[in-house]
């Protein structure tokens, strides 16, 4: 069984389903993508109704440990994205399974 869902994926089930060719399915999904990530860039958070919330949040450098060598190294202060499902989302996965 197969458990990444690719790129490719979703511009082919964009072309099935509302009949867009490839090249517009394709350039619609990346629209998206870099919608998504400037506003989170710039916002710092973006809402998607149904669905759930992006936000970025800033990691403050700290001291990491290779669990094989015990070698110590710092990490350096970094932004990550975290998602929070929205209660929809969640009522509609735990209704599916």
């Amino acid at each position: 069984m197969r458990i990444n869902l690719t790129k490719k994926d979703i511009i082919n089930a964009i072309y099935m389903q509302i009949g867009f060719s490839k090249k517009i399915s394709e350039n619609l999904l990346e629209d998206i993508f870099q919608i998504l990530l400037n506003n989170i860039i710039t916002k710092g958070k973006v809402k998607i109704a149904k669905f759930g919330t992006f936000k970025l949040r800033k990691k403050k450098q700290r001291i990491g440990r290779n669990p094989k060598t015990r070698e110590e190294k710092i990490i350096s202060e970094r932004n990550v994205v975290l998602f929070k499902p929205s209660n929809e989302l969640k009522k509609y996965i735990n209704n599916n399974e």
